[in-house]
C-alpha cells in the first residue's frame, strides 16, 4: 500500500473522529438534561408556603412527602384553614406561594390575588355520627330531631355552604348548637362527643374511621365541592409554585388524592 493511500485514510479517520466527538457530547448533555427532568432538577428549588383548605390536611401531608422526594432541595410548608380564613389571609398579603381551596367561590373572589386557577378534586358530603351511629341517624331528615345535638360549619365556610344548600333543598331546618369555622372542627365535636351529628366531606369522615361513622347521603340529594389550586401572583417563588400547582393534576397527585377518597377533578 502507497503512502500517499495511508496518509489519506489516517487524515479521513481524523475528520470522522473530530466530528464523532461534538456530536457525543450532544448526546451525553441531552442524555444529562432528560435525566435532570425526571428528577424534578429543572424544577427551581425553594421553599413553599401553601395555604390549603382544612380538608386537605391529611393527604396534602402524604402528598408533601412524595413531591419533596421527587424534587430535593424543595421543601413544601402548608398552612390549613378554612377557606374564607384563606381568603382573608391572601388579601392581607400573608407572605405565601399557593392556594388551594374547597370551592371555587372562594377562589373567584381572588381574581386580583390567584393565577390560573385549576380544579384538582372533587368531594361529597356525608353525615358524621358518634361510633357505632348511637342516635340511629339514617339522613338529612334525623338532623330536624330537636333532641339532637347537631353542630354544622358558619355558612361562609365552603362545607357550610354545601351544608345549607343540601338542607334548604330538602326543605329542612336544622338548629346547630354550633357553627364551626372549618370542617376539622365540626369533625372533632362529634369525634369527642360534644355533637351527636355534623356534616363534613366524605374525606374527613374516612380520617376518623375508628371514632365516628358516616351516613352517605343520596346523590339526589348531595353537594359536589369543588377544589380549585392556583399559584398567588405576589409569590416570591413563582415558578417553583406553579410547578407544584401543576404537579397536583399530575397521575400521581391524582392517585393520592383518590386513594384518600377525593373525586376526580
Amino acid at each position: 500500500m502507497s503512502r500517499v493511500v495511508t496518509r489519506r485514510r489516517t487524515a479521513a479517520a481524523l475528520v470522522t473522529a473530530a466530528l464523532l466527538v461534538p456530536l457525543a457530547a450532544c448526546g451525553n448533555d441531552t442524555g444529562k438534561k432528560d435525566s435532570a427532568e425526571k428528577s424534578g432538577d429543572s424544577v427551581p428549588k425553594a421553599d413553599l408556603t401553601v395555604l390549603a383548605a382544612s380538608s386537605l390536611t391529611d393527604v396534602f401531608n402524604k402528598a408533601k412527602a412524595v413531591y419533596e422526594k421527587e424534587h430535593p432541595g424543595t421543601k413544601v410548608t402548608f398552612s390549613f384553614a378554612g377557606s374564607q380564613e384563606l381568603a382573608a389571609q391572601v388579601r392581607e398579603g400573608t407572605p405565601a406561594d399557593a392556594l388551594v381551596t374547597a370551592d371555587t367561590k372562594t377562589m373567584d373572589g381572588l381574581k386580583a390575588d390567584a393565577a390560573n386557577p385549576t380544579v384538582i378534586a372533587k368531594n361529597r358530603l356525608v353525615i358524621a355520627t358518634g361510633h357505632g351511629n348511637p342516635k340511629k341517624i339514617t339522613g338529612l331528615k334525623s338532623l330536624t330531631d330537636s333532641k339532637l345535638k347537631v353542630v354544622l360549619a358558619a355558612p361562609e365556610v365552603p362545607v357550610g355552604r354545601y351544608s345549607k344548600k343540601v338542607l334548604d333543598a330538602q326543605k329542612l331546618t336544622v338548629k346547630p348548637v354550633s357553627q364551626e369555622a372549618n370542617v376539622r372542627a365540626v369533625l372533632s365535636k362529634v369525634e369527642l362527643g360534644e355533637a351527636d351529628a355534623g356534616i363534613v366531606y366524605k374525606t374527613d369522615a374516612e380520617t376518623a374511621q375508628k371514632k365516628i361513622d358516616a351516613v352517605d347521603i343520596p346523590d339526589a340529594q348531595n353537594a359536589v365541592a369543588s377544589y380549585p389550586a392556583a399559584t398567588l401572583k405576589y409569590s416570591e417563588h413563582a415558578k417553583a409554585a406553579a410547578a407544584f400547582v401543576k404537579w397536583l393534576s399530575s397521575p400521581e397527585a391524582q392517585k393520592i388524592l383518590q386513594d384518600a377518597g377525593f373525586m376526580k377533578p
